[in-house]
């Protein structure tokens, strides 16, 4: 055997020492828990497709963010369910939307957590879309034609109104061309320069967000979303869709699915000095935990490996449901 194989095993042999000479570590200050708020009081409905991650109202929600805060996690992601849908989502950017309420009780109760906000219109919309559908009927109903610009203005208009009910930061996860940009300018010129954006740049029409689409009522009513969302063949693509979002003023850049998607990751960290997200979808978490369930693996040393795989590759910031449930086994 090789002295340089040998080296390494001495060094494996005890845990601080292993822990020592790691090059990947993981800790709480990585992670950012999803919450999903709901209409209503003293609601909390678990989600069939993600045990342990539930349907909140805000004031279910606020007790959560406690208890979050108090395991040391930094920050918290906040998708809304809408007490009506209509065609452009217009509830997204209500003053009293379920998600400007949580917003305010939460940064009155627990006013050193991080509260982000994603900014997209298909849990809004009564299509399940992420903007405004064209009139023209496509060939293949797959096809579906989006408005982007149109829908821009709608986005901007949500995100500003996420940053008046106290948002420290917005995430826009629609995958428009040039909602960044539009996003960006809309803050600023509402006097909201400091509020951050962490853009979902390179974001899969992966089939890894079914389990969220129950979470979030938002499945599409027909049709797909690949005509906005990128080719998982794709990764040069990768490249340029985050080299747009960065030039116009996206301060985080998000690769969406995680764990299938390792490499795309490494390809951003590669070439950009900003901080890289990941987000640990619904399908990953739900698979884990149903194989757990099933006695198949060790759902808690999967979880903890694929995010730490995560952190390898690249990421600076992860979005887990399983940062809970992983907080207190972390430094």
């Amino acid at each position: 055997m090789s002295f340089p194989l040998l080296r390494m095993r001495r060094l494996r042999k005890r845990e601080a020492i292993r822990s020592m000479v790691r090059e990947a570590h993981l800790k709480r200050a990585d992670l950012i828990y999803p919450l999903f708020v709901c209409p209503g009081n003293g609601v909390k409905n678990e989600i069939g497709a993600m045990p342990g991650c539930y349907q909140m109202s805000v004031d279910m929600v606020v007790e959560e963010c406690k208890e979050v805060a108090g395991l040391g996690l930094p920050a918290v992601i906040l998708f809304g369910i809408p007490e009506e849908k209509d065609e452009e989502g217009s509830h997204a950017w209500k003053e009293d939307g379920v998600v400007q309420q949580a917003i305010s009780a939460i940064k009155e109760a627990v006013p050193e957590l991080v509260v982000i906000t994603d900014v997209c219109l298909c849990e809004y919309t009564s299509h399940g879309h992420c903007g405004i559908l064209g009139q023209k009927e496509a060939e293949d109903p797959r096809d579906v034609q989006v408005q982007n610009d149109p829908t821009l203005q709608n986005l901007a208009k949500a995100a500003v109104s996420h940053a008046k009910a106290g948002a420290d930061m917005v995430a826009p996860s629609d995958m428009m061309d040039g909602r960044v940009g539009v996003i960006r300018n809309a803050l600023d010129q509402n006097g909201f320069t400091d509020v951050p954006i962490m853009s979902y740049a390179v974001k899969y029409a992966s089939s890894f967000y079914g389990p969220f689409r129950e979470a979030a009522e938002c499945a599409p009513q027909f049709g797909d979303r690949r005509t906005y969302q990128m080719d998982p063949g794709n990764a040069r693509e990768a490249l340029r869709e985050a080299a747009l979002d960065a030039q116009e003023g996206a301060d985080i850049l998000m690769v969406k699915p995680g764990m299938p998607y390792l490499d795309v990751i490494r390809i951003l960290r590669d070439n950009f000095s900003m901080p890289i997200a990941a987000y640990q979808v619904s399908g990953e978490y739900s698979m884990i935990k149903a194989a757990g369930k099933l006695g198949w693996m060790d759902s808690e040393r999967v979880a903890l490996e694929s995010l730490l795989c995560l952190k390898r590759a690249g990421a600076d910031l992860i979005l887990t449901y399983f940062a809970k449930e992983v907080a207190p086994l972390l430094p």
